[in-house]
C-alpha cells in the first residue's frame, strides 16, 4: 500500500527506561533493535518520512541503531517526561513545514516500548484516516485500545500547548465521538514492554 507522503511517523524514544534497566531502543526483537523494528514497520506500510525523538543516552543509541534515512531530534529535557518529547517531535515537523516541505496531514505516533505491531496496522490506520478524516484513529483488538495511534494535523497545536504534567491522552479524549477505532487482529498493538519480565515474554 502506498501511504500519502503527508503522513509521517513519529517515534518517541527519549526516556530513561528505568524499570527496564537498559535502553529499550536497543533491545532486540526478531533480530533487530526495537527502534529499527518500528522504523521498518512504518516503512513497510509506506510511511517513508520518520522522525525519532531521542534523549537519554542519545549518542550511544545513534551509534548502535541504524537510523539511515531517519530524522533525529534530541530532547535535552527528556527528564520532564514523554510530553516534552512529543512536543519536541511535533515542533520539528512544524518547522520543516514552515520551510516549504509539504504540510503534514497527520502522524503515526509510536512509542519505543510498543515494537510488536505489524505494518498492516499502520496501513489500516492510514486508510481509515484518509476515508474519514477523523482527528484520531486508534487500533483496537477485541475492544481494547492499542498502539500506534494516528493523530491528525489539527491536534498538533493543542499538543504543542500541553505542559509537562499533562499527557497527550488529554487532547485525544477531548475528541470524543470524533475518534475512529479500527479493529485489527494483531495482538502486537497491546504489547507494552516496560520491564524485564514483559521483555522476556515478548522474546520467549
Amino acid at each position: 500500500m502506498t501511504v500519502s507522503p503527508r503522513v509521517a511517523g513519529l517515534i518517541l524514544a527519549a526516556g530513561e527506561s528505568s524499570r527496564m534497566g537498559r535502553d529499550k531502543a536497543i533491545l532486540l526483537y526478531r533480530g533487530r533493535t526495537f527502534l529499527e523494528t518500528i522504523i521498518g514497520s512504518l516503512n513497510a506500510a509506506g510511511v517513508k518520512r520518520v522522525l525519532v525523538v531521542l534523549g537519554h543516552h542519545a549518542e550511544a543509541i545513534q551509534q548502535t541503531v541504524n537510523l539511515a534515512g531517519v530524522e533525529v531530534v534530541i530532547n535535552r529535557d527528556y527528564q520532564r517526561g514523554q510530553t516534552s518529547s512529543l512536543r519536541a517531535g511535533l515542533a520539528a515537523l512544524e518547522k520543516t513545514a514552515a520551510q516549504g516541505i509539504k504540510t503534514l496531514e497527520g502522524i503515526v505516533l509510536c512509542l519505543v516500548d510498543h515494537p510488536a505491531f505489524e505494518p498492516a496496522v499502520v496501513s489500516a490506520l492510514v486508510a481509515a484516516f484518509e476515508r474519514s478524516g477523523a482527528p484520531v484513529v486508534i487500533p483496537t483488538l477485541d475492544g481494547r485500545r492499542g498502539h500506534p495511534v494516528l493523530i491528525a494535523r489539527p491536534l498538533f497545536g493543542p499538543m504543542l500547548a500541553l505542559d509537562e504534567g499533562t499527557g497527550a491522552n488529554t487532547v485525544i479524549r477531548a475528541c470524543g465521538d470524533r475518534t475512529e477505532f479500527v479493529e485489527v487482529r494483531d495482538p502486537g498493538i497491546l504489547i507494552d514492554v516496560d520491564d524485564p519480565e514483559t521483555y522476556r515474554q515478548l522474546t520467549a
